[in-house]
């Protein structure tokens, strides 16, 4: 799987944005499919419009830029595909220089990475409108945002789910206290020396895990080892398709620790007032945007091996959006 790599530290952010500034973006092609409106893009509203679509190279951004490509496409746009942008900085200053008119968004990414700001607002909706409200300065739109929250998460197996049966983070902390040995983590190294991760997580929750009990690893390594019970809690991300696949339970932030990702679309603001359709078009595709969706359509790549922009089409003529022409 290709992981998010949302939480680029302020110096890198500040390297990439400038590099991604002076280069720009040349490439892409045009995005072809024989789409007509279905429950979207009735009168086709975006006809005569050329609109570029955006989003980083992980496997839920590569979906989230096809699904909102197939949409324009059946409003009548004509669309580039400029999907796969290496890191969060280049899709992300494509928006705002106008090199490209949209791109699906985290709420908790442009919060923290893009915006400078290193306390997340606990309220999801909140938190959506702090940055729509700040990116208004920086020529770009938010758009309604979507239910789907990729943030981190603890998970365990079946068969610890069984042992232990704690479902939020604060149980997590009480079975710490009452049953040491039975609370080991595996983890990234970067979410376990953050302070938006494991050491803020402890603090929060108030855990005193002993370093013994926590082993780091690449992302990948910490779903099968926490699926095989080789660690009773391992760390996801709450869109990830394998913890569907295997049968992962994941447990509760009960106290909102973690930050928001909400995914929404971003459009710049020029592009937007020339083509305000693109919002009615958007909204009710981001609407039916939740975790469930988002795990069903990455597993369906990062389990079963499909491509992304046809994960994106199926499910776009799945739920009546669009029609196959």
């Amino acid at each position: 799987m290709r992981t998010p790599r949302r939480r680029t530290g302020p110096l890198l952010a500040a390297v990439l944005l400038a590099a991604a500034s002076a280069c720009g973006l040349t490439s892409g092609s045009p995005m072809v499919d024989d789409v007509k409106p279905g429950s979207i893009g009735v009168g086709k509203p975006l006809e005569g419009a050329k609109l570029t679509v955006t989003s980083k190279e992980f496997t839920e951004q590569l979906i989230l830029g096809a699904i909102m490509g197939i949409a324009f496409q059946a409003a009548g746009a004509e669309v580039i595909d400029r999907t796969g942008i290496q890191g969060s900085v280049g899709s992300r200053e494509a928006v705002v220089n106008g090199d490209a008119d949209a791109a699906y968004e985290y709420t908790g990414t442009a919060w923290i990475t893009y915006q400078g700001n290193s306390k997340p607002i606990p309220d999801p909706r909140e938190q959506w409108r702090a940055v729509r409200d700040a990116d208004v300065r920086n020529g770009v739109t938010w758009l309604a945002p979507s239910a789907l929250n990729n943030t981190y998460a603890l998970a365990m197996n079946q068969a610890n789910y069984e042992k232990y049966r704690t479902r939020t983070l604060s149980e997590v902390a009480a079975l710490a206290k009452s049953d040491p040995g039975a609370v080991t983590l595996c983890v990234e190294g970067e979410f376990a020396n953050r302070a938006d991760g494991l050491p803020g997580m402890e603090k929060a929750y108030g855990m005193n895990i002993p370093a013994a009990n926590v082993t780091q690893m690449d992302t990948g390594i910490i779903y099968t080892q926490t699926a095989k019970g080789a660690c009773t809690y391992g760390e996801v991300f709450t869109t990830d398709g394998r913890i569907k696949s295997m049968n992962l339970v994941v447990m509760k932030d009960d106290k909102k620790f973690f930050p928001n990702y909400n995914a929404a679309p971003t459009v710049n603001t020029d592009t937007l007032k020339k083509w305000p359709a693109i919002a009615e078009v958007l909204d009710p595709v981001t609407a039916k945007l939740d975790n469930t969706v988002a795990q069903d359509l990455n597993a369906k790549v990062d389990v079963d091996g499909e491509d992304p922009h046809q994960v994106a089409l199926d499910w776009m003529v799945d739920e009546g959006f669009v029609k196959k022409d």
